[in-house]
Order: structure tokens, then sequence, then C-alpha cells
């Protein structure tokens, strides 16, 4: 039986049928689908961990157990999962422990375009890389074969174009395979004196995988009438057979470690070589460093996707004309009736500084809110601002302000208020809590009190939480009640000491079938006022007056809290 499937849900579906017990990820897109897909089989335990370490370190419990586990994520998340993971190389698996990383050419919902295959080499990790939904099933199963007949993890690498794309997939039964528990020591202790045994060991590995890499069908030759020779890998192979049907493609499968011998044979038969990689180099330094001649960035660049016309436009010369007329930009804008716009209307209001984090309110950032002024990675927020004010010192911190979402507070800023706590700072915290992982798709986490498969758990109590870890400055606030957020901004602002202010209202989106009523403008004094909100509801007209988008509007009222002549008001049923 075959079914179309996303490139995510087929590396689920190879899971599954592999027999995996034990799935966990945090939620990252493009990765997210993966983990989703497979909470809908009963006979695996998936979670949503809090984040990717401890979802590597859950997974790598199971396999030391005795249970193929998968872990997943995008590329940034592996960073924070990196830990665990290159100690677990050296230890070895027990039952197989298969890692899908997602990376994101062209940064489509990413704050960098970082290469994910150098973790293969520097981890000694095998990865595979599929170019449709098949493989990624197929190179799913296959990945935990080779985890333990080389006893190493194994990563399956994914791009966006891979993972959020389908094709048909060929079904198969689910296997049921289980390896005993056996304590090892000297094999899962990793003190250095038995890391240094295991270190022997990985490398030894590695030799034996660089030769037998030759003999693996996944990477394939497929020969053309053309003398010019195309190396590529993954959602590019896709990208140079519709470009460029008539040359001779090395497909790779693996992309760590490379099949160089194979390689060699190949460039032996082609009068030029050319590698085409999103990204970085990397396949093509590592043939050059092997002494194969090859072209590759200086055609492609480093920058961005690539695509079919991008291809036909490097290696044949000639611009291709889609026809297609050019869309009107169109930046991404927080919902209407989204809990984080009075926050920024408050900050901008303020003049204040804010250093942001990862989630739908970084939007806060764009014209005309402005109102966040820093961003680096999840978790981050907290100890920016805490390093601010050790630089600038208290009276700059009186000006500065730390901005977090729930679900990134729980995955990683929670250790930055224990810093920021311990280090005797003054910084002021603001939590956006509105009850979900809101741009990754509304996954749960440990503060909305449901599993994965939405099943009753414990609630996190935050401000039991904050105060717990040394904050003695906690207030709750409605950050729909514009003159209570500013009102308690300005109160916390100046205290010493760390404050936290958690703005708490859902996500308007949470429920979908929500029917709401609408705002409506009636003479408008033009003054421009509302617009300063951002809300995609409301419009401005040619005569510069503002009306109301009835079809968008959730009546949150911010318009109506900002406007200066009482000119909106609340009309009509719920929709």
């Amino acid at each position: 039986m075959k079914k179309l499937l996303l490139g995510d849900h087929a590396v689920a579906q190879g899971a599954y049928e592999a027999g995996v017990k034990v799935a966990a990820a945090y939620p990252g897109t493009p990765s997210t689908e993966i983990t989703e897909y497979l909470s809908t089989f009963n006979d695996i335990y998936s979670e949503w961990s809090v984040n990717e370490k401890v979802a590597m370190e859950v997974g790598i419990g199971a396999s030391m157990a005795g249970g193929r586990a998968l872990v997943s994520m995008k590329h940034v998340g592996l960073n924070v999962a990196a830990d665990p993971l290159f100690t677990y190389a050296y230890t070895g698996v027990n039952a197989g422990l298969v890692i899908a990383v997602a990376d994101d050419p062209g940064m489509h919902s990413s704050q960098n375009e970082q290469d994910s295959r150098f973790y293969g080499l520097s981890a000694h990790i095998p990865m595979l890389e599929p170019s449709d939904s098949q493989e990624a099933k197929d190179f799913t199963k296959f990945a935990f074969e080779l985890s333990e007949k080389y006893d190493t993890p194994v990563f399956i690498r994914l791009t966006t174009r891979i993972a959020h794309s389908r094709s048909f997939v060929e079904i198969s039964k689910r296997q049921e395979i289980e390896f005993d528990y056996k304590q090892d020591i000297a094999k899962f202790v990793m003190v250095p004196a038995n890391a240094r045994k295991r270190h022997v060991k990985v490398e030894e590995r590695e030799r034996r995988l660089a030769s037998d890499v030759n003999s693996f069908d996944i990477n394939r030759i497929e020969n053309g009438k053309n003398k010019i020779g195309i190396i590529c890998a993954g959602a590019v192979y896709q990208y140079v057979k519709e470009a460029l049907p008539d040359y001779p493609v090395f497909k790779l499968g693996f992309v760590y470690p490379l099949p160089v011998e194979k390689l060699r044979e190949f460039a032996s038969n082609c009068d030029d070589l050319i590698v085409i990689e999103e990204l970085e180099p990397y396949i093509e330094n590592a043939l050059k460093s092997n002494g194969i001649s090859v072209r590759g960035k200086e055609l492609t660049g480093l920058q961005g996707e690539l695509s079919s016309e991008k291809i036909k436009e490097i290696i044949l010369g000639y611009k291709v004309i889609s026809g297609k007329e050019e869309l009107p930009a169109r930046p991404p804008v927080m919902c209407a009736g989204c809990t984080h716009r009075g926050i920024y209307y408050v900050i901008n209001k303020l003049k204040l500084n804010a250093a942001g984090d990862i989630g739908c309110y970084s939007l806060g950032c764009n014209e005309p809110l402005n109102a966040m002024h820093s961003l680096i990675c999840m978790g981050a927020a907290i100890a920016n601002t805490h390093g601010m004010e050790k630089a600038k010192g208290k009276d700059f911190s009186k000006k500065n302000i730390a901005v977090i979402g729930d679900s990134t507070f729980v995955h990683s800023g929670i250790t930055g208020l224990i810093n920021a706590v311990y280090n005797r700072s003054n910084i002021t915290i603001l939590i956006l809590d509105n009850s979900t992982t809101g741009m990754t798709g509304h996954q749960p986490h440990p503060g909305t009190g449901k599993t994965i498969k939405n099943e009753q758990t414990h609630t996190l109590d935050f401000e039991a939480l904050v105060r717990a870890c040394g904050v003695n400055n906690v207030s709750v606030i409605d950050p729909y009640d514009l003159d209570m957020t500013e009102s308690v901004i300005k109160e916390h602002i100046v205290k010493d000491g760390v404050s936290v202010i958690i703005a708490r209202r859902p996500c308007i989106l949470l429920d979908k079938t929500a029917k709401f009523d609408v705002a409506e403008i009636d003479n408008c004094r033009k003054c421009g006022m509302c617009l300063k909100l951002g809300c995609p509801a409301i419009r401005k007209n040619k005569d510069g007056s503002v009306a109301v988008d009835s079809t968008l509007c959730t009546a949150c009222m911010l318009c109506e809290k900002v406007c200066k002549f009482a000119s909106v008001k609340k009309v009509g049923d719920a929709k």
C-alpha cells in the first residue's frame, strides 16, 4: 500500500516500521511534524521534551535500556542537544538511536543557515540525507540497522524542501525489535579513563565505515550523455535531475562519511566535475582535501536555497523566464487579537530597550511596534539582559527589559533567571504566557497541563517557579489591559533586584472555533494612533481615515484603548 506523505511523516513512518519504542523532541520548524505524526502511534511512547538536550538524553536512555529511539529537532536545536550527543557517540548504543535533524536553507523560519552536515564530521556520527519521502522512510529504517551494526548514533538530515514536500511512500508492517538491558560501566560511564579507551573505538569504527560506505547502494551513479559530472544529495538532487537531465550524476545517500573511492572513480570518467550543494562547501572541501578536482561554491554561492531554475542559470547560463506575475511582498505580522501586541505597544511608548527571544513575539521587532531590539537564540533574552546590566550598570537597566515566551522560558530561560538572581542582577523580565508553543503550531508544554497526546498532567506554576528561583517582585497582568500593563512595567523597571512580570492571556488562535464580536470606528479623526498597534484588521483609507476589517477583527479592543476620541466601539453579535 502506498500513502502520500510529508518527508517528516515518512521519517516517522520509518521509525514506526523499525520498531521504535521512544520518540522525543522539542518542536521546531521544519522538524515538528515528525513527532506529531509519531504521537498518533499507540505502540510508541512520544513526548514533547522541554528542550532538545533533554530530548536527546531521553532518547539516549531508551537506547541504553534496549529500545530503539528517535530524537528529532531543527538545526539550531542540534546545538542545544550537542553535549550529550557527542558523548553518546563515544559510548555507542545498545538499541539503535537515530537523530533526525532538519536544516532550513533560506531561513524560512530560523535565525541562521547552520549546516548540520558538519556535526557528522565533528561528532564522528554517520549521516544520511534522503531526497524524497520514500527515501526518508527507507533511510530511517536503514539508519537503525547501521546504528546497531556499527555501535553508533546515526543522523538523518533533512532540509525544509524534503521535510515539507509530499511524495508516495510504500507502507510496511512494524517490526518488534528489543534488546536486553545490560550494565556495562566501561562502555556507558564516560569518566576520563573509560572515555580515552572509547575514543580509540570511535576512530576504529569510523575507519571501518569510511571503507564500507563505498559499497552501500544508497550512494549511486546515474549515467548521462554530458561529460560534466554532477555530485549532489537531498533536495538538490531533485533540482539537478529536473534542470540537467542529460548530465551524469553521483547521488549521495551518505553525506558522512563520504564514499571517497567511489567518487574518485566517478570523477575519472568526467571531463569536469561540479558539486551542487546548499549552504557550506561541505562536499566540495572534502573532495578537494582528498585530491579530487571539483568546482562548486564559485558557481553556486554560499547563501540561500537552490532551485532547478537557479541551476539552469548557473550551469547552462540562461535566465529562466517564469511568466508568473510578481506578487507584492507581505512581511509576517502578529495576528489580529494577538495577546503580545499590547505589550509591545507599551514597550514602544515607554521607549524601553527589549532583549527578545524566539517565538511569535519576535515579530515585535517590525514596524510600527519596533519594540524588540535584539534576538539571539532560544532562551537568551534573560541572560542577554543580565549581561547588559553588568556592562552598563543599574541605571541602564531601568530602560532595559527581557521579553520571553512561556514555552521558551521553560526551554532554556529558567537557567538564565536563576543565573540573574544568583549574580545579584537588577533586571525586569516579561514572560509572555499565551498558554502554548505558538509559532510552531500550538504544541503543549509543561505550563499548559497537557501532554503531546492531550492527556492531563501537572501544570507548571510560573509564579511559584520564579519565586522559588529567588524572585520576590512578581506580578501577573492582562496584556489586553494597557493601563495596567504600563503601570506595572513602570513600577517594576525602577526596582532593584530581579523582577518578573507574567503577561497572561491565551493565544487568540487556541480556540479556532471561537466566534468574536468586532470593533467599528465611527467618526475617525485621522490621528493614526490605532495604526501604531500594527493590527492587520485595521486599515487606512485613501482619505486618511481608518476602518476595521470585520473578517479579521477579534474585538480585543486595544484600538479602543489607544483612541483619544472615543471613535471605536464594539458592535454586533459574535461572528
